[in-house]
């Protein structure tokens, strides 16, 4: 496990090891979680990014007639 170093402005830098298999560049947006005493940094996808992993599913979906009555 590698380690980092809260800042006085409360930064940290995400070390190189970690960051280029994630693909994080400057500006990515990440989701910040607390779950117990753990912290989870969670990469936020642009809509660029959801569409190229959405191609190809389908967008037809069957209404249930017994829905509306």
């Amino acid at each position: 496990m590698q380690t980092v170093t809260v800042s006085s402005k409360f930064q940290v830098v995400i070390p190189q090891s970690v960051r280029e298999p994630m693909n994080l560049k400057p500006g990515t947006k990440l989701g910040v979680m607390r779950i117990g005493q753990r912290i989870e940094l969670v990469p936020i996808p642009t809509l660029a990014e959801l569409q190229v992993q959405l191609k190809g599913c389908g967008t037809d979906i069957a209404d249930d007639p017994d829905r509306f009555q």
